[in-house]
């Protein structure tokens, strides 16, 4: 028995420093560059450390917030203010800055992230992931986190968004310096100011 146990730390310890080494290998080879794609291996053991690095409490935790249609449009308002930047409204990923860090952000409504436990998808939001442009969005105590528990709701509807969805959401996107100083300017002009006519005449 002593050996079997014996021979198993062995074959972990072998694992790992061949782990080591071939991630070693990669940076050699590729740098730190954020345009590397992750090699298939990398994807599996990175999904499978953050597999384990979740609690199994946490990962069978249901979710105490009932999906109704007040919670999803209130999550749906959350997703287009805070995850579209890097997700996109659709959860597809496909933004500047989604498809530019490393690794790049997923594509939300596929398997890899529809096949998590609700848990799973909480505890992510809330705690963010080391080491990936994932922040830790979850404010205080777990147990007060209702905003994640909603986000989850939101992220499990995305594969049937609904266009009419997705142009409300476009609305709730963040809005860039130059596009808050042009409605401005453009509210100014509707009350009679002239002088504050949005370059060009006109409103995008």
């Amino acid at each position: 028995m002593k050996k079997k146990v014996i021979g198993f730390i062995l074959l972990v310890v072998l694992a790992g420093l061949a782990a080591s080494g071939w991630v070693g290998y990669r940076l050699y080879t590729t740098g730190f560059s954020a345009k590397t794609e992750p090699h298939v291996l990398e994807v599996m053991m990175a999904r499978q450390i953050r597999h384990l690095a979740i609690p199994i409490e946490q990962r069978n935790a249901p979710n105490p917030v009932a999906p109704t249609p007040a919670v999803l449009k209130e999550a749906l308002a959350h997703f287009a203010d805070h995850c579209a930047t890097c997700h996109a409204n659709d959860g597809s990923g496909q933004t500047p800055i989604g498809k530019n860090v490393y690794p790049k952000a997923p594509d939300l409504r596929l398997s890899d992230t529809q096949s998590l436990s609700d848990g799973e998808l909480f505890w992510v939001i809330h705690n963010g992931i080391r080491f990936t442009a994932m922040p830790a969005w979850g404010e205080g105590e777990p147990e007060k986190d209702l905003d994640s528990w909603k986000l989850v709701h939101f992220i499990r509807h995305l594969p049937r968004l609904m266009p009419e969805e997705l142009e409300e959401m476009k609305s709730l996107n963040p809005k860039t310096k130059h596009e808050i100083e042009e409605a401005a300017a453009f509210d100014k002009f509707l009350q009679g100011d002239d002088a504050a006519a949005p370059a060009g005449g006109h409103r995008h």
